[in-house]
């Protein structure tokens, strides 16, 4: 078994719902993440009750697998 090469420190916290903040290693800021459209749908949260809509978690691993 080879060493590990690199361990990422993340930091999430919930503000409210679904909407929570993280703090991710590169990033200048924190990076905020919700739900949106369908995936607000299928867990049946108000987009009223949480406001701006941002990407959700499975965005950013849709995203990172196609890059």
């Amino acid at each position: 078994m080879s060493n590990v090469a690199y361990t990422s420190k993340v930091r999430i916290v919930r503000k409210r719902g679904p909407v929570r903040i993280a703090t991710l290693p590169g990033e200048s800021q924190p990076v905020t993440f919700s739900v949106h459209g369908a995936i607000a749908e299928h867990y049946k949260v108000d987009p009223a009750a949480i406001g701006e809509s941002h990407a959700a978690t499975i965005d950013y691993v849709i995203a990172a697998t196609a890059g």
